[in-house]
């Protein structure tokens, strides 16, 4: 299998982020190729997933293209050969997209539809997520009476990520923008999550990421509705009260909340059988969703 940690190309480096690097084309475009680095608990670690950019690319694709109704995406159709080289292309083919040059949005745009990680221990503490109250004695995985959008800040690499409240997002990017990113990201939410249950996962929870393009037009970008960015359950196997059979990275978080670890770099390496595992869940979702 082949595996890429880190990109060198001939076209300028903009950007190394957590799991993607960003090249510069030109004034309107940039290159945006996704690398089999791991990353959780917005740590990046040592160990990659072989192939894991090449099926983030595969499903972000497959999303922007059945959401596109809803919200205009990065998305160029620009091909790799008419930007690279043709060894580069050889080498990024299905892990690296054309995309707009926007202006990113300094939040994260997250939305919850069950019960579940950091909202499930923010709620057995204060009966709230993100500050929403909750109805009281609900279980852990349990479905949301509607999905709630709970935004958080954009953290760079080696930062955490932190919850803010919509008050502090129309601080962000205006009144106006807030509630066009809250009304969007939950349309692409609730029709996500239909379409998926139809192939027998359910979306538990998932974050957008958005920009402006020349026309101030909200844009979505980034990736969307992968493993990296969602938790995907199975729905045959799924059960309020327990924890859920994931098809995405969840295994590896689990693994590292046994740990005596404090989330900050340097990572700890993470046993065999659990990277395989997770390499597993990766292909298992891609083959469900996109085959």
């Amino acid at each position: 299998m082949r595996t890429l940690i880190k990109t060198k190309l001939s076209l300028p480096l903009l950007h190394r982020g957590k799991v993607r690097d960003i090249f510069d084309i030109d004034d309107d475009n940039m290159l945006i190729v996704t690398t089999d680095r791991l990353s959780a608990f917005d740590v990046v670690f040592d160990q990659p997933i072989p192939e894991k950019g090449m099926i983030l690319t595969s499903i972000a694709n497959y999303w922007f293209q059945k959401t596109e109704h809803i919200v205009q995406n990065h998305l160029t159709g620009i091909s790799l050969e008419e930007v690279l080289s043709k060894n580069e292309a050889e080498m990024l083919a299905g892990r690296a997209i054309v995309v707009k040059k926007l202006r990113p949005l300094a939040l994260e745009a997250v939305v919850r539809g069950y019960l579940i990680g950091s909202g499930w221990k923010e709620y057995l503490s204060s009966g709230m997520v993100c500050g929403i109250p909750l109805p009281q004695d609900m279980k852990l995985a349990q479905q949301l009476l509607r999905p709630l959008y709970t935004p958080s800040s954009k953290a760079g690499v080696g930062e955490h990520d932190a919850n803010i409240s919509f008050k502090e997002t129309e601080t962000i990017v205006g009144s106006a923008l807030a509630s066009q990113i809250k009304d969007v990201s939950l349309k692409i939410y609730q029709f996500a999550a239909e379409h998926a249950l139809s192939c027998g996962i359910i979306i538990a929870d998932t974050k957008f990421e958005f920009g402006l393009d020349e026309a101030n037009q909200l844009t979505l970008m980034d990736e969307v509705l992968t493993p990296d960015s969602s938790r995907f359950w199975s729905a045959a196997d799924y059960q309020p009260g327990s924890s859920p059979k994931s098809y995405d990275k969840q295994i590896i978080r689990d693994y590292l909340e046994t740990l005596d670890w404090d989330k900050k770099p340097p990572a700890p390496r993470l046993p065999d059988n659990i990277m395989t595992k997770a390499t597993e869940k990766y292909h298992q979702v891609h083959s469900i969703l996109c085959n």
